[in-house]
């Protein structure tokens, strides 16, 4: 009874931040000049990624724009040098293959050797259960926390590096999440492939991995804030994206008459990466307008729960 009571209540706290947030009191304008810094956006070549990167542009950052279609994010690149007059650089990135994400830390990393911020920002939504990764992981579970996970443990050499030059004495991690980690769940033993998983709804299994990724966040605060590492994690709001490709055409209308375009759900990850306040940030939570709360679900807050997840997904990534 007393689960059932804090689902219901999460999901009225889901709906107040999501459908009628205040006005927001931040504007991309306010953004300092960014020149000097360099910056990773996953999934950059659409939706929130696409605005957020188009914003650091014109703050004259050095992006990195992190996607899988190189088709897709070379019209992206293409489309952001005629709205900014800067140049954002590609990097070939699919984070349900820890393969590729490998590789795509390997080619920055030749580029670059320092990292200002990373805007853990792809991510997959309600994906056909049947869909699993290469290696054996729920489709949005392997995409949204193994492989960002892995994404931010191999360029944590080139964020400490870049917390030096920053002028600042910080780097910073920004991790997208969702209101939908409220009523999520974590279950270890549906992470991979397995019976226990395809019981599981997709809705479920999304929730459980926005859920993953702000006890992600939280934890990386907790191990590597002492060392200048920023981590933020966030509800960028509720929002009209490609995110919604995997719902049925009447449940994708319904939801969009009431989502907010990507520029808007830009706002709050540029406000915790770019600002000068955003450094105070470290181990906190913010929701639409780039406003600070509570993770409405007590997991979130769970050390144990915590250390096991970090423990298990560093032993998933580990190489021989």
């Amino acid at each position: 009874m007393e689960a059932l009571c804090f689902n219901i209540k999460g999901q009225m706290k889901l709906l107040q931040q999501s459908l009628l947030p205040p006005k927001p009191t931040f504007s991309p304008t306010q953004i300092p000049d960014l020149s000097g810094k360099v910056m990773l956006v996953t999934g950059g070549n659409t939706g929130v990624g696409y605005e957020i990167i188009k914003e650091l542009l014109k703050h004259d950052a050095r992006v990195y724009m992190a996607a899988r279609s190189e088709d897709k994010a070379r019209g992206a690149i293409e489309k952001l040098k005629e709205e900014t007059g800067k140049e954002a650089h590609y990097v070939q990135l699919d984070l349900s293959s820890t393969a590729s994400v490998r590789k795509a830390a390997e080619g920055f990393l030749a580029k670059e050797d320092a990292l200002h911020t990373l805007f853990n920002n792809a991510g997959v939504m309600w994906c056909p259960v049947k869909d699993a990764t290469a290696d054996g992981y729920d489709m949005q579970f392997g995409t949204n926390v193994v492989g960002h996970f892995l994404l931010t443990q191999l360029l944590l050499p080139a964020l400490l590096k870049g917390k030096e030059s920053s002028g600042d004495g910080h780097a910073r991690v920004i991790t997208t999440s969702s209101p939908y980690a409220y009523i999520g769940h974590l279950d270890f033993d549906t992470f991979k492939d397995g019976p226990a998983r395809q019981r599981m709804s997709t809705e479920a299994l999304y929730q459980q991995s926005k859920l993953a990724d702000i006890i992600v966040s939280f934890e990386l605060a907790r191990r590597y804030g002492p060392q200048g590492i920023v981590s933020v994690t966030l509800h960028p709001g509720i929002l009209k994206t490609d995110l919604l490709r995997h719902t049925n055409f009447v449940k994708r209308a319904a939801l969009e008459s009431v989502y907010y375009p990507p520029a808007m759900g830009a706002l709050t990850p540029l406000y915790a990466g770019t600002m000068p306040e955003g450094l105070k940030l470290n181990g906190k939570y913010l929701i639409p307008w780039a406003r600070e709360a509570e993770v409405f679900n007590k997991e979130a807050y769970d050390v144990g729960l915590g250390t096991k997840l970090w423990e298990w997904l560093s032993e998933q990534v580990k190489t021989s």
